[in-house]
């Protein structure tokens, strides 16, 4: 049983289908079918049922898909810590990040990070805070920076790094905009924009209503802030933004005693031994925290 057919056999499972596994693993459709004809032939069993398009999991095969999993990882862990002992900062760090922050909370620290360890590849995955957490937990990344869920996995370790105060915004000229005083019950007659519904933000708001016994009338969604942004911005619908988004294309509105915020962070799986590379990058995200909370410590004690 060898990797690269126990690679081809994830691949395959993954994305239920033999060419999307080799776009993924960069190989032909005939390479990645002998991997399976080999490893099925090795095993004396079949591992999927090919019925027209669809490609299914036989019960072998999904028997066999925790113990590739749990191979692969072992393997790739014992490599790292063969690599660690070396203590060069070297080899390659796949790194899950949101695109929000990816976009504004992360650049100062990757040009950082580049600068003082060029050795690195860094492999930078664009996703969902949900998905990215997906990727941790079955190694298919070393580190995520995202929105941190508010009841991790216990294999997941998660490290706060940015409190980020959220608003309820809408267009300047929007009615709740206008309003001098505004209730959550006002808020839930008007439509709104939010993140999609498996998205930790879009939990944050949706338990606010829930514990008032209201419901958010959500007539659009989307995963991007940014778009979410602009479909406020044209007066669409109201939304709840990240602060540090807000500038005079959204008018913030407050609820008396309402304040909403989510903490953003990297997570880690625990039984996972880390490359140097990945040490190195929590070390400038544990700096950043602490700066961060000397900096508040610093300006509540001029309050």
């Amino acid at each position: 049983m060898d990797l690269a057919s126990l690679n081809a056999f994830i691949a395959i499972a993954e994305v239920g289908s033999f060419s999307r596994a080799g776009d993924r693993l960069h190989l032909t459709q005939p390479a990645i079918s002998k991997r399976i004809a080999g490893l099925e032939q090795q095993l004396g069993i079949r591992l999927f049922d090919r019925l027209g398009r669809e490609v299914n999991l036989t019960e072998a095969g999904r028997a066999l898909l925790p113990r590739a999993y749990q191979i692969l990882d072992v393997l790739e862990d014992t490599r790292r810590a063969l690599t660690n002992l070396s203590g060069d900062v070297t080899g390659r760090l796949t790194l899950a990040t949101s695109h929000h922050i990816g976009l504004h909370r992360l650049p100062s620290l990757l040009r950082t990070y580049t600068r003082m360890y060029p050795k690195v590849a860094l492999d930078i995955q664009f996703l969902d805070s949900e998905v990215a957490y997906e990727e941790i937990l079955h190694g298919r990344a070393e580190l995520a920076v995202i929105t941190l869920a508010p009841e991790p996995h216990h294999l997941v370790r998660s490290v706060p790094v940015w409190h980020d105060p959220l608003d309820f915004v809408a267009a300047p000229e929007h009615p709740l905009a206008l309003q001098e005083a505004v209730k959550l019950s006002d808020i839930a007659e008007h439509p709104a924009v939010f993140p999609g519904g498996n998205t930790f933000t879009h939990h944050i708001v949706s338990r606010l209503f829930e514990a008032q016994g209201l419901s958010p009338n959500i007539a659009m969604s989307t995963n991007y802030l940014e778009t979410i942004k602009m479909m406020v911005s044209i007066g669409l619908a109201w939304s709840v933004l990240p602060r540090t988004m807000l500038d005079e294309q959204v008018a913030r509105f407050e609820l008396p005693g309402v304040q909403l915020s989510r903490q953003l962070g990297y997570i880690l799986h625990t039984e996972r031994t880390l490359s140097n590379a990945a040490r190195a990058f929590m070390a400038l995200l544990d700096g950043q925290a602490s700066t961060l909370a000397d900096n508040e410590s610093d300006l509540g004690a001029k309050q």
